[in-house]
């Protein structure tokens, strides 16, 4: 892969015009709709919500779904008794491989090499993301396969490598819909973005439909005719091309015949359907429904989900990319006007990736990712609600997966809502015998630990050391003061939760009030989640607004050994081929190439991260800090010949400093790692070997890991404080 930053596609075949002044062109910054980031919170309410309701019966057949349901008009997850926020790969891809464009810069003239690199830093092989069927089975496998290997893009995605059933199955099309929202009203960028990214692991119609879906999206924003759209995407694909026929044929028969979808979906399996294009899932029969659908609906985001899920096939591939079409083109009230699409989803998604600390998330915190990312593409500065609050609700609905959280006990808790930008919990007879409580998960909830399908490898957001501090208003109450706050909720050894509490803080009625509190020692157990409580003197009644929340600071905490339990262990993203928590807490194999068993998240930053490890057999071991995923980190290791290192992993690795130094087998070592700003200390055995500065690139933040090179260490305790708790500058 390129040891480049940034490069042009394809060696230099980006068209000029569509890269503007952000990538060193002459354009002027192209002017961005005035309701940018709500359509694409819209787009991504659309996509997830289109997953959920198309899951449960993924790769029922038409038959099959007309019998069990008639028609899908609303989420069948209850019947089926599976949950409804789970790991997808089309959610999951979606917005992982879309980080790429931030790690260089978000410039247009990213190329398909380091989209590819985005692969290889945050994909667990086996382990995430994709669906690990084998080479020349899974068309993602074989790709990812293809990459490890050092092939680069387009090659490792092509018809000429993975022939041409293999290349041109879904995959490019249900990851595309991100490089569509970044290019709001520029059809040609997104369409040339698309192209780019869908060629690491595609080929063909494969490229073509997604072009077609990213070209369809960006224009959504500025233009609600579907036909205006259909024409302006198929503008960027060959006539001549499966795809553009096969929508030719669609839009015939839809004028044909507008009320009866039906016949026109058998038509589109008797030309295009499974039998003719083979594979585990291709493109083009799943492209086709989602056309047929766009067309039928009329655009209506319920009736359209109700024709594409109904209509078979993959089901919440075609769901997630016509629902995130719809919701961009309709906005919200689009949304909101067919049912309560929102409310049982809550915001909520998960991103299981070797960066582990962002796989709890939700649908706010991923719309200002992407709008910033727009922005950057357009010369725009970023935007931070609320001064860049992790939970801010700014967004017209949003709750960002908060909940009424009663448990066990009694709750004085009423209703939930978002009013005006801020989250308004509305009380009964609140009482500190009596308590109203409202919570948002950290991490991983228990009835998530076992869940079925693809992996879900998460980090928690939050660590005790931390402050967290969340500002309320008193807006209505009877005669008695009411108090609130602060709440998390910790796992305990059994996969139980216990929960700890802020100090108490009396809200006056009409005034802001900030509660700030220092998140206690959990023993090293993850916390699963934040709110707040409210609570009286005497039964009262009334409501308060929860204008947000956040939190900051490195963590103090020690992991080691625990009592038993799945959450624990759950917490640390297995970039390792083997994690035992036997004879030591931590024991880790790979047996080729660099593992990391990682935990924490990207905002850490200055920070020291500590372990005793024992090298049974390794080619190299040591710790990691500011780990960005896979392939990002700096790392304190003891190699084979005998070396000690302080290495940077970016774009390749590069030894920053290095000295001799003499260990055995079998032997422990007492590794300490410090970042400071572009200073990175190494100190062993409680001497300081190595202190370097990197001001080219540093990496400014992120989560620590154990590393292990070809072999096999142990270790008791990973620990992990606040530079001033640990003595450097």
């Amino acid at each position: 892969m390129s040891n480049q930053r940034c490069i042009d596609a394809d060696g230099g075949d980006i068209d000029r015009s569509l890269i503007g002044t952000r990538a060193g062109g002459t354009d002027p910054a192209p002017a961005l709709p005035d309701d940018y980031l709500e359509r694409v919170y819209a787009g991504v309410l659309g996509k997830i919500i289109g997953v959920y309701l198309g899951r449960p019966f993924e790769g029922w057949d038409y038959a099959q779904i007309r019998e069990r349901f008639g028609e899908i008009d609303g989420y069948v997850h209850e019947e089926l008794g599976v949950p409804l926020v789970v790991t997808d790969d089309d959610i999951s891809g979606t917005f992982t491989f879309l980080r790429a464009l931030e790690d260089c810069g978000c410039s247009a003239a990213i190329a398909p090499e380091q989209i590819g690199d985005a692969w290889l830093n945050y994909i667990i092989e086996r382990k995430t993301i994709l669906w690990w069927g084998g080479m020349g089975n899974s068309t993602e496998h074989t790709s990812y396969l293809r990459l490890k290997s050092g092939m680069a893009p387009p090659a490792s995605g092509s018809i000429a490598t993975n022939g041409k059933v293999v290349a041109e199955q879904i995959g490019a099309q249900i990851f595309i819909d991100g490089w569509g929202m970044v290019a709001p009203g520029r059809p040609d960028l997104a369409a040339d973005l698309a192209r780019r990214a869908a060629s690491v692991s595609h080929d063909g119609e494969a490229i073509y439909g997604a072009q077609v879906i990213a070209a369809m999206e960006a224009l959504a924003f500025v233009e609600p005719d579907l036909n205006a759209l259909l024409d302006a995407a198929l503008a960027y694909i060959p006539s001549s091309s499966v795809i553009a026929g096969m929508i030719a044929d669609i839009r015939r028969r839809h004028a044909e015949e507008p009320d009866d979808w039906r016949a026109n979906r058998a038509r589109l399996e008797e030309r295009y359907g499974y039998d003719r294009y083979g594979g585990n899932c291709h493109v083009v029969p799943n492209h086709g429904l989602i056309i047929l659908a766009l067309l039928h609906g009329n655009g209506d985001f319920s009736r359209s989900l109700s024709i594409v899920n109904t209509g078979g096939w993959d089901t919440d591939c075609n769901s997630g990319n016509l629902g995130c079409l719809l919701g961009i083109r309709n906005g919200l009230a689009g949304i909101d006007a067919g049912g309560d699409w929102r409310g049982p989803v809550a915001d909520r998604l998960y991103l299981p990736t070797a960066d582990s600390g962002r796989c709890i998330t939700d649908a706010v915190a991923e719309a200002v990712r992407i709008a910033n990312m727009g922005r950057a593409l357009a010369g725009r500065q970023p935007i931070r609600p609320k001064d860049g609050a992790r939970f801010h609700f700014s967004l017209p609905g949003s709750i960002q997966g908060f909940a009424i959280d009663c448990g066990s006990d009694s709750c004085g808790a009423t209703a939930m809502v978002n009013a005006d930008g801020r989250l308004r919990i509305s009380f009964e007879n609140v009482s500190f015998d009596n308590l109203a409580r409202l919570s948002t998960p950290t991490f991983v909830q228990p009835e998530a630990l076992s869940m079925s399908g693809y992996e879900l490898s998460a980090s928690p957001t939050l660590y005790p050391g931390q402050t967290l501090v969340a500002r309320l208003m008193l807006t209505s109450a009877e005669s008695e003061p009411v108090s609130a706050r602060l709440v998390i909720s910790a796992y305990d050894g059994q996969d139980g939760l216990t929960r700890r509490h802020g100090p108490w803080n009396a809200l006056a009625f009409g005034a802001s009030k900030s509660l700030v509190w220092v998140v206690p020692d959990t023993g090293g157990f993850p916390i699963a989640g934040v709110g707040i409580e409210i609570g009286s003197e005497a039964p009262t009644s009334g409501s308060v607004d929860l204008d947000s929340l956040t939190w900051d600071g490195c963590p103090k905490v020690v992991f080691g050994r625990t009592d038993g339990g799945r959450a624990w262990r759950a917490a640390w993203a297995p970039g390792t081929d083997v994690f035992h928590t036997g004879p030591e807490p931590f024991r880790l194999i790979q047996n080729e190439g660099t593992g990391l068993l990682i935990q924490g998240a990207r905002e850490w930053r200055d920070y020291t991260v500590s372990s005793t490890i024992t090298p049974h057999m390794a080619e190299r071991f040591g710790i990691a800090a500011r780990v960005q995923g896979m392939r990002r980190y700096y790392a304190l290791a003891l190699n084979r010949r005998r070396e000690a290192q302080i290495v940077k992993a970016l774009d390749g690795e590069r030894v920053l400093a290095s000295v001799p130094i003499a260990w055995e087998f079998g032997e422990p070592y007492a590794l300490r790692l410090s970042v400071a700003g572009s200073r990175i200390v190494g100190e062993i055995d409680g001497e300081r070997h190595l202190d370097v500065h990197d001001p080219d690139r540093p990496l400014e933040g992120g989560a620590i890991a154990l590393l292990v090179t070809e072999g096999r260490v142990g270790a008791e305790t990973v620990s992990v404080h606040p530079n001033d708790c640990a003595g450097i500058p």
